[in-house]
């Protein structure tokens, strides 16, 4: 087994930087039919100019490269306990070559250890088999659409819906409510694993494990076979679309198993990935730990770059605003709802840690008229102590709601970057205060970090590389504004209208 080490650190930079064919084919499929013109279209070419990136640059295709989570079948005798030693040795590698973001934190103190190992990081599920050869898999599901996970318990009343019943119906109306309550939080169009029976943590396991299967499978059975397809039909119908900002795609995918349960309780677990579905696999000789054959890789395999340069032959160039800080009020309030921005100048990162911290502690900075950009950079140090941007997309915006208007209002930010939008608090801050709230691509962090030309300074490293707050001087940084300082926000009406467009499956239609 002396190269299983290597096939692991192998397996990690794979997983992290190249999306699976099947993937691939979907995200094509949605893009082929997406109504050009519209800024779900633009995602959408942001996205495969994304991957694109990803697979020349070598480099994370999303900075969040998640809690890694790998499966394991091995041979009766195989010595876990070494292959376990040789998986830790292969993510804090990759973490130290910037192929992971260093993701974990210490629960109660905050603290992050720097190489993605700590209790319970990075899980590892073993399973004896009576094969020969190790069949070995990875998931780096992201916080985002971690997030945005839901467990239900049977029966219950849905929003739009009414009551779900203890039965295969009840079941399909609690997986549809399911894509409807993520919006575009967890980066639309995702897939989803859908797990149904067992007890509460079983049912999330098995949620979980219907991500590990090809987007082009077929269900062996019939009942699970006919939800699956009529669920990828029909939540496309919602108008949610990529990223949350409308459109004809909400769901990529959509996979689901079924477990026994006791009599009391029947759950259905729902396991929601983006599109940056990050899930590769391996075949190794159980002797040497060499691979042998990589798993997922069936089928055709799109080419974005060759897309990519061909679409930039024919762009034409959108109406855009140009912003550069410190943004007056005046500025702020001439932008509304669907303006594209190019950001040019300085931003600054801030995310759960600094939003927290600035709540009561001064700001290292002057933030008047700035940009904050709820960003994790992956970042990394060239032999010259400077730090280079490797991965720089946008994270998931709602979880600063509590803090974000009240920090706007103190230190005078303008404008603040993130995705998926925010509630009616800071809606309601950005029209008092005179500012916007701007949705960047989620995912798509080679895009974003292309943007960035140096990294100026950095504040509060006690936070860790992900929390700290990062002085990011960019170019040509492209946004979309969708809540402005008039009260208008479209992730509130793209809300509101896939919740009635959710009322018409109300109706029973599995007997």
């Amino acid at each position: 087994m002396e190269n299983f080490f290597e096939s692991m650190v192998e397996l990690i930079v794979e997983t992290s930087t190249r999306l699976p064919k099947d993937v691939r084919r979907a995200i094509q499929k949605a893009k082929l039919g997406e109504s050009a013109g519209t800024r779900a279209a633009m995602s959408l070419d942001t996205i495969t100019d994304n991957i694109a990136m990803a697979d020349e640059n070598v480099s994370p295709i999303c900075q969040d490269t998640g809690l890694p989570t790998f499966k394991l079948k091995v041979p009766v005798g195989a010595n876990q306990i070494k292959m376990k030693e040789a998986i830790k040795r292969a993510i804090a590698e990759a973490t130290k070559t910037g192929k992971l973001r260093p993701n974990s934190v210490d629960s109660l103190t905050g603290d992050n250890t720097g190489d993605n190992l700590g209790a319970g990081t990075p899980v590892i599920k073993f399973e004896q088999w009576e094969e020969d050869y190790i069949d070995a898999r990875l998931i780096l599901k992201g916080g985002g659409c971690e997030n945005k996970n839901i467990q239900y318990s049977l029966p219950c009343e849905l929003d739009g819906l009414g009551r779900a019943g203890r039965d295969l119906d009840g079941i399909r109306k609690c997986v549809m409510h399911s894509v409807y309550q993520a919006q575009g939080q967890g980066c639309s169009a995702g897939f989803i694993g859908v797990g149904i029976g067992g007890d509460r943590t079983s049912g999330y396991e098995l949620a979980k494990e219907q991500l590990f299967r090809s987007n082009d499978d077929v269900n062996p059975v019939p009942e699970l076979r006919e939800l699956e397809e009529y669920v990828v039909e029909n939540a496309n119908k919602l108008g949610i679309g990529t990223m949350g900002f409308g459109g004809e795609t909400t769901l990529l995918g959509c996979k689901a198993g079924v477990i026994n349960r006791i009599p009391a309780s029947f759950f259905v677990s729902v396991a929601y990935n983006c599109w940056a579905f990050r899930r590769l696999g391996m075949k190794i000789d159980a002797a040497s730990g060499e691979v042998t054959e990589w798993l997922y890789q069936d089928g055709e395999e799109i080419d974005f770059a060759k897309e990519v340069a061909a679409a930039a032959e024919e762009i034409v160039a959108a109406d855009e605003v140009v912003l550069e800080a410190p943004i007056t009020e005046e500025k702020i309030r001439s932008l509304k709802v669907g303006d594209v921005v190019k950001i040019s100048g300085m931003m600054y990162t801030g995310r759960d840690a600094i939003h927290k911290y600035l709540s009561t502690n001064d700001c290292p900075v002057d933030l008047n008229g700035q940009i904050i950009y709820h960003c994790g950079p992956v970042m990394l140090k060239d032999e010259h102590e400077q730090w280079h941007v490797k991965a720089a997309g946008p994270t998931t915006s709602i979880r600063e709601e509590p803090y974000q208007g009240d920090i706007m209002k103190r230190f005078g930010i303008r404008a603040v970057i993130g995705k998926g939008g925010m509630g009616a608090k800071t809606l309601k801050a950005l029209e008092e205060h005179g500012g916007v709230y701007l949705n960047a691509i989620g995912g798509a962090a080679q895009y974003y970090a292309d943007c960035i030309q140096s990294v100026e300074g950095v504040d509060l490293m006690q936070f860790g590389i992900p929390e700290a707050m990062w002085h990011l001087k960019v170019k040509d940084f492209k946004a979309v504004v969708t809540m402005d300082s008039h009260g208008n926000s479209l992730h509130k009406d793209v809300e509101q209208s896939s919740l009635e467009r959710l009322a018409q499956f109300k109706e029973p239609v599995f007997k």
